[in-house]
């Protein structure tokens, strides 16, 4: 610093270093001399110094001629560049289930979990094993999701497992340390740090205007750095590899310049309609603006697109409200006209803005206002209102270093001190697996306890504001209990039922086994139990369960040796007086009526079968009427012939001779009657077929008349 109303300020960027001397009085700022110095070797690479040497030395040269007007300087503000910014995403989840509401600490150890993710990412991609060696500079939450769904708040929710998603942006240390290192080599002491997109933002989006969403592109030389704004701050930071050196690339290969004068050329392209060149040839040409644009107008849609994508990665996939572009490369031509194209903005929502635009702000007759500068005069404002400085503050006994570049919390120092925010809770009880009905169910234990978090002896959050000298302590949350619940708590509910069977009414309960035995609903549950849990739900069940001995099973023999089934001798179901089955599911109040089976009689089986058991005549005997019968099928069971009203049961084993058909004859007649000889007979008889004679084995049909006559003694 020079004097109290004074301040020095460096931007140190790929290309080259720019110094200024920035006075303020009475609330505004003037900027008094302005130098630019290009570095004379690849001393910068993405925003980090790799040549510590060849940069001090650029700043010790513009350190010696400001001097000369201005004095000895001795301390200076600075930034780090904004692309060394990483930015990174990344989800953290939480199993939730059984526990209480979701409360504001648990969202935010579970973002800060998530953040410490993304920080172990950035230190992966950059071979670097301890994430804690980058400072979270900021993150925003893209999304919170409930049991895999996308939801706007998860406080007082409650389910199985909540989750969110993150972006979050780091500053490496190193970037910081290389930085020091040159401004001590060039005899100067850092007054201040901030980030270059912070810097520039604060002169050119004033708090005021942070609710707004706006996007701010510092366009450089090798990258284009990207600060978002939205509700008030700065919501996340980005960077992409493709900037002003792009478009003079472009230039050297379709006009023949190298790198230089096509570099001279960009720059009185901005300014000019036309242009004077001199190819690697020797040839001069003047130019038409337009023409030489329609020439590159490739990389100019590749830049754009470039910052559009990047734009877009930040902002959840949206356009900004609005653009502001500065730094050199943003005087691309139609760079903001196609940016608004591809962003789907009016032309009007994407500018370029100057040092001039700077609200509070003059400059010097014969200084440049234009956008190139607008970084190191926010640089130099930032250190003047509001400059960022390390803090201590002793974590656990340890002294942790952080950049202070927003408000800084207990959850910030925890993750700068490489503390794991996701060990502070307690581990979740051991749990236990059973089988459930066939299928494999996890019992969670109990939940962690939470940490106790100290700050200067008193309890406190992860949210609360720290300062430097500060002293956090943690201790660990208590690991929950292992799980621990009964059957009757597991099942939650047991379901009744109530029905009538032929009249009588019956409440239904649930069978529960545990590992094959009749259970307790009070017995507590072991890893690897087998629960098994039935409710009777058809007829079939009930008839299991409860003591109904009603045959009701279809009704089957064996006829010669073959399974029959006899359905109309089968028992039946009637469910609120209609037809039912054994397999028919049965609801609250229903009337079941079981009708048991029936034993057929043989005479039963025939008739259903069809068999004819007997085949008849009518004859008259000496002059009685008679009914003469022969069998046409034999039924016999075990070898017993049986009559036809002779019983079946159920499972019976019968065998069925079908008879053949054969005439009745004359001496059938003796199986149905009994002959006895008169006393008096005498002489051998005679038979006679309607009043003729006949033999034993004459044929005789129904209506015939039969008579035997006997020779009869003469009486004296």
């Amino acid at each position: 610093m020079l004097k109290n109303n004074k301040v020095f300020a460096l931007d140190i960027g790929t290309r080259s270093v720019v110094g200024i001397i920035l006075e303020e009085k009475d609330q505004v700022y003037h900027v008094t001399d302005l130098l630019v110095r290009e570095h004379k070797e690849r001393a910068m690479l993405d925003g980090q110094i790799h040549d510590v040497l060849a940069v001090s030395r650029v700043i010790q040269e513009i350190k010696a001629e400001l001097e000369q007007t201005h004095g000895p300087l001795e301390k200076v503000c600075v930034a780090a560049a904004g692309r060394a910014l990483k930015t990174e995403m990344a989800t953290a989840k939480l199993t939730i289930k059984g526990k209480p509401m979701i409360k504001k600490q648990d969202i935010l150890h579970l973002e800060l979990t998530a953040v410490q993710q993304a920080q172990a990412f950035a230190a992966e991609k950059n071979d670097n094993e301890k994430s804690y060696y980058y400072y979270c500079v900021g993150y925003s939450v893209l999304y919170y999701r409930l049991d895999g769904e996308e939801i706007g708040s998860l406080i007082d929710q409650q389910g199985d497992e909540v989750s969110v998603e993150i972006i979050a942006t780091f500053l490496p240390r190193v970037v910081v340390e290389s930085l020091i290192s040159a401004l001590n080599r060039a005899g100067l002491e850092m007054e201040a740090l901030t980030l270059e997109p912070i810097a520039a933002i604060n002169v050119l989006i004033p708090p005021s205007m942070r609710r707004l969403n706006v996007a701010l592109v510092d366009i450089g030389a090798g990258t284009s750095d990207i600060a978002l704004t939205n509700m008030g701050t700065v919501v996340a930071y980005g960077m992409v590899p493709v900037a002003g050196d792009e478009i003079t690339e472009a230039l050297s290969d379709q006009l023949l310049l190298d790198f230089p004068l096509a570099e001279k050329a960009k720059r009185e392209l901005s300014k000019n309609e036309t242009i004077q060149v001199k190819d690697i040839l020797g040839f001069e040409s003047t130019l038409v603006k337009k023409e030489v644009v329609q020439k590159i107008s490739y990389s100019i849609d590749k830049l754009a697109q470039a910052i559009s994508n990047e734009i877009r990665s930040l902002n959840n996939g949206q356009p900004p409200k609005a653009v502001m572009l500065v730094g050199g490369g943003s005087l691309t031509p139609e760079l903001p006209e196609r940016l608004a194209h591809i962003l789907e903005l009016p032309a009007n929502r994407v500018a370029i803005r100057g040092s001039d635009a700077i609200q509070g702000l003059t400059i010097e007759s014969g200084i440049s206002s234009g956008p190139e500068y607008v970084t190191p005069v926010g640089i130099a404002i930032a250190a003047k209102k509001s400059p960022v400085q390390y803090i201590t503050v002793q974590v656990n006994d340890r002294p942790v270093r952080l950049f202070e570049v927003k408000k800084l919390t207990v959850g910030d120092c925890l993750l700068a001190s490489g503390q794991k925010i996701s060990k502070l809770y307690g581990k979740p009880g051991m749990a236990i697996m059973i089988n459930f009905n066939g299928q494999t169910v996890t019992i969670p234990g109990q939940h962690g306890k939470e940490p106790t978090i100290l700050k200067n002896g008193a309890i406190c959050e992860l949210s609360t504001e720290v300062h430097h000298g500060d002293t956090i302590n943690t201790e660990n949350g208590k690991d929950g209990d292992p799980a621990k619940v009964k059957i009757i708590d597991f099942i939650d509910q047991i379901p009744t039922k109530s029905i009538s069977i032929n009249g009588e009414e019956h409440t239904l309960e649930m069978s529960i086994f545990k590992n094959g035995y009749k259970a307790d609903l009070q017995e507590y549950l072991a890893d690897k139990d087998t629960i098994e849990m039935t409710f009777p739900q058809s007829i079939e069940d009930i008839l299991k369960v409860l003591p109904m001995p009603v045959n009701l099973k279809p009704f089957r023999i064996k006829i010669n040796r073959k399974d029959t089934f006899l359905p109309s001798f089968s028992g039946k179901v009637l469910i609120n007086g209609n037809d039912g089955r054994l397999q028919d599911r049965i609801n609250e109040h229903d009337s079941i009526e079981l009708i048991p089976a029936s034993n057929p009689s043989v005479k039963n089986i025939a008739a259903l079968k069809q068999w004819q058991l007997s085949y008849s005549i009518e004859i008259t005997f000496n002059g009685q009427k008679l009914k003469l019968e022969k069998p046409a099928a034999i039924i016999s069971r075990q070898g017993t012939p049986l009559s036809s009203d002779d019983t079946l049961e159920y499972g019976d084993e019968i065998e069925v001779e079908i008879k053949t058909r054969e005439p009745f004859i004359f001496q059938d007649l003796f199986r149905h009657v009994e002959i006895e000889m008169p006393k008096k007979a005498c002489g051998n008889f005679k038979l006679l077929k309607n009043n003729e004679i006949t033999t034993f084995y004459e044929e005789i049909n129904s209506g015939d008349a039969l008579e035997i006559v006997w020779p009869m003694a003469e009486t004296k």
